[in-house]
């Protein structure tokens, strides 16, 4: 049984009370451990020993703070295969999936091995007569960060390195439902000697938050989860006047145009909405279709779909692993029958609600891949985060429609459009910025999401990415044959735009990028 324990001032600290919370193993169903629930009196303790330790640790210099974080690289490069094992137990992740995110995390850290680069301050020489002006990046002190349960290495890569690598401290709480992966980074910050305080690990319930806002030795706040837990968030630190870093929920749309590579399309598709059971912001979860390809596509779905083998996370032959919970997998199963109960013509496809799976898996918390067809606008499926391998389709008339339904979305961060011509990429890289923005993928092809992209802090950080063109009305036969007169380019105008398709389908697709330094420093203006 693993047992789970919070790291405070460097060393395990057993949570007195001895309130805890069972941990499963997703593909099974079975207890493999205990989760502390920590009270207010570990929090107070967490947010003491940060606040001490940062007097000291803000003025560690620099290059001795970059010994720490690529020591911290090297045993994730050396440990790489047991991080990987310990997220697809708890977290359940494909074993692929998670090796990919531990190497993905050593490069974020390599990143962070940058700092010093990336946090240069500035000299602004003869402002005005005799005054010249200097910026100043500084460390803030105490930082709170809340991980969701899908990507327990990849937000720790997001915070920590950064945060402490720039002098702050720093207080984090990962997910009950996937804790080990951090337990065993704090066996690496043992191992390398991190000063005890720079980085506390406490584990409970939503309510551990709720004693930073208020809190004049918290700094600042950060949180990847879902669009409520930031709306919340966002009103406590709102009341205490807290830095924040809020990232929620999202909706995202695969547009298929009727010169896409059905191949291609397909081979991205199973990507996208099976990988990593459907459990992260950048899962396609709606393909939109143009009408004359659509029962073609459709076609290739469901085959394609039906070949997708579900089973144990650890299972090498395996392609999708279970949902994060019992309660995961059965909220799935509820939007399935949400979403017939609609109406409106949509039609259940494939169904996945009870996939063929070994013996010792049957208790496990498994949603196979399930598609609706024929789905409308206003239907839950279109409007709601469902997190899971539920896929539904809805017919589009062309590259209008698909923007007219991004831009009704309250979600959206990543819309892909595959086609092969330039002409609707031009319409996507065209759009005026309103709340957020999206970045097409590829014209050519998409390649796989490996986990959560930065998101727009707009409206409490609900990842409210959209393209917003500036054309409305395109319903109208009439106004639509203007627009499209209007837009003619002359050859001089479309090469450069050939250039730029060409090079991205040599250049690889951006996969999450590390959080911006500046997050966790204070630039101060003298002079």
């Amino acid at each position: 049984m693993i047992q789970i324990r919070n790291f405070i001032n460097g060393q395990w600290q057993e949570e007195t009370g001895g309130k805890t919370v069972p941990l499963y193993n997703p593909s099974t169903g079975e207890t493999i451990g205990s989760v502390p629930v920590s009270n207010m009196e570990t929090c107070e303790a967490a947010i003491a020993t940060a606040a001490e330790a940062y007097k000291t640790w803000r003025l560690v210099p620099i290059a001795k703070r970059m010994t720490y974080i690529h020591k911290i690289r090297e045993c994730m490069i050396r440990d790489l295969e047991k991080l990987a094992q310990g997220i697809a137990l708890d977290q359940a992740k494909h074993i692929s999936e998670a090796r990919g995110e531990v190497q993905r995390v050593i490069e974020i850290v390599e990143m962070a091995c940058s700092i010093p680069a990336l946090i240069q301050g500035e000299t602004l020489d003869q402002i005005a007569g005799s005054i010249t002006g200097k910026v100043t990046k500084q460390s803030l002190g105490v930082f709170g960060g809340v991980a969701p349960f899908n990507f327990p290495a990849l937000v720790f890569g997001w915070f920590i390195p950064f945060a402490i690598g720039t002098g702050n401290t720093f207080i984090y709480k990962p997910s009950t439902q996937s804790p080990y992966f951090m337990q065993l980074m704090c066996e690496i910050f043992m191992e390398i000697g991190l000063p005890g305080g720079v980085v506390n690990v406490i584990h409970g319930s939503r309510d551990i938050p709720g004693t930073w806002y208020e809190d004049p030795r918290i700094a600042g706040v950060c949180l990847v989860g879902s669009t409520p837990t930031a709306k919340k968030m966002a009103e406590g630190c709102a009341r205490g006047a807290k830095r924040s870093m809020l990232l929620g929920g999202a909706k995202n749309m695969l547009v298929v145009m009727e010169d896409a590579d059905i191949d291609v399309f397909i081979e991205n598709y199973i990507n996208s909405c099976y990988g990593s059971a459907g459990q992260r912001c950048l899962a396609g979860s709606i393909v939109a279709i143009v009408p004359e390809l659509y029962d073609t596509v459709l076609e290739r779905m469901i085959e394609a779909a039906k070949k997708v083998k579900v089973g144990d996370a650890l299972d090498p032959d395996v392609y999708m692993g279970p949902l994060i919970s019992r309660s995961a997998a059965d909220k799935v199963k509820e939007y399935v029958d949400i979403a017939l109960n609609h109406g409106h013509g949509c039609e259940l496809v494939l169904d996945g609600r009870n996939p063929e799976l070994p013996e010792k898996n049957k208790n496990g918390y498994f949603v196979g891949p399930t598609i609706i067809k024929d789905v409308t606008p206003c239907n839950p499926l279109f409007t709601t985060e469902v997190f899971g391998p539920l896929v539904a389709t809805i017919k589009i008339a062309d590259i209008d429609d698909a923007l007219e339904l991004i831009r009704q979305s309250e979600f959206g961060n990543a819309e892909p459009v595959l086609c092969r011509k330039v002409q609707p990429r031009r319409r996507c890289g065209h759009g005026r910025r309103q709340r957020g923005h999206l970045r097409p993928a590829s014209v050519h092809s998409l390649r796989r999401h490996q986990g959560v992209a930065p998101r727009d802090q707009q409206g409490a950080g609900q990842g409210r990415h959209r393209l917003l063109h500036p054309e409305q009305g395109h319903h109208d036969p009439h106004r639509r044959s203007q627009r499209q007169e209007g837009r003619r380019c002359s050859e001089a105008q479309v090469r450069p735009l050939l250039r730029s398709v060409l090079n991205s389908r040599t250049r690889p697709v951006p996969g999450p990028q590390p959080r911006n330094p500046a997050a966790f420093s204070n630039p101060e203006t003298s002079s």
